[in-house]
């Protein structure tokens, strides 16, 4: 009988992500595939798992999955991981999944963290539909023609980028879709976590004062089914918005609703997003602190 291959979710910052079953798992499989040994390894030794390790990375993913497969056809169970996160997602895996499938191999996914989903769940924008375009081309006018062929869709887009290209591409964003509203997340349940919420105008603004922003950004995007504003609209809409809300909120707890129907009920009557609603709520609850 051939062994099993599991894919392997791993924290994508805080160790303390990583479920039970991972754990168990990257202990009791025969070898872990990894993108970066050395990384993984501090895993590893955080939880005193001994596994045997083997790169599998973009450069050698080709012979890798190749040999792979032949131990799991001999029985062995093969554990893949990524640096951070779900493996196949902007991460390699796709080859020996493919290649294990082929075979009938047993795959079993390891759920857990993935950077995106984490992103999207705090961003206050549309969860309801989204699309994940992972990392968009390093160079301008592949990015620009990429992100023309997203303008129209109607779902929330999310995007990965790296530090040192977040300011072009919030600018290029801009120019394509206008001041839509967005997000960006970045060293996610790390440290110096940070989510900025703003529109692509004021983001933009901000990442350009500050080119020494570090670790891998997801980046949110308003769907084209969003009205558009301009950037000198962009704060006093919002705030009308947001006051007209919460006025109507508490008019609705007023009358004995609790604060969930309330908010979903004047969300319906104002024409809001339930999930953008929650957004305004909480922001206009962050500025009576202040």
């Amino acid at each position: 009988m051939p062994g099993a291959l599991f894919i392997v979710a791993t924290p994508i910052g805080n160790l303390e992500d990583i479920t039970h079953r991972a754990v168990r798992i990257l202990r009791e499989v025969d070898v872990i595939a990894c993108e970066d040994t050395r990384r993984t390894q501090k895993l590893l030794n955080q939880f005193g798992i001994k596994t045997k390790t083997i790169s599998y990375h973009e450069h050698n993913e080709r012979e890798r999955a190749e040999q792979l497969c032949q131990l799991l056809e001999t029985g062995k169970d093969i554990a893949i991981v990524s640096d951070a996160g779900t493996p196949l997602i902007s991460d390699p895996g796709f080859r020996i999944v493919n290649a294990a499938i082929q075979r009938n191999v047993p795959i079993v996914p390891i759920p857990g963290p993935t950077a995106f989903v984490t992103a999207l769940a705090a961003s206050g924008l549309a969860s309801d539909q989204f699309l994940f375009v992972g990392f968009l081309p390093a160079r301008a006018n592949a990015r620009r023609a990429k992100l023309e062929e997203l303008r129209e869709i109607a779902a929330t887009l999310i995007f990965y980028e790296a530090p040192r290209r977040i300011a072009k591409t919030l600018k290029d964003a801009l120019d394509v879709f206008g001041n839509r509203n967005a997000t960006v997340a970045r060293e996610l349940t790390k440290l110096h976590e940070e989510i900025v919420r703003g529109s692509l105008a004021g983001l933009r603004q901000r990442f350009s004062q500050n080119p020494t922003a570090r670790g891998e950004m997801v980046l949110i995007i308003s769907g084209a089914s969003e009205r558009r504003l301009d950037a000198t609209q962009f704060s006093d809409e919002i705030e009308d918005q947001s006051r007209r809300l919460s006025k109507r909120v508490r008019e609705l707890e007023g009358e004995g609703l609790d604060a969930k129907v309330a908010l979903k009920k004047a969300a319906r009557e104002l024409g809001i997003k339930r999930a953008e609603a929650y957004r305004l709520v909480v922001a206009q609850k962050n500025r009576r602190r202040k």
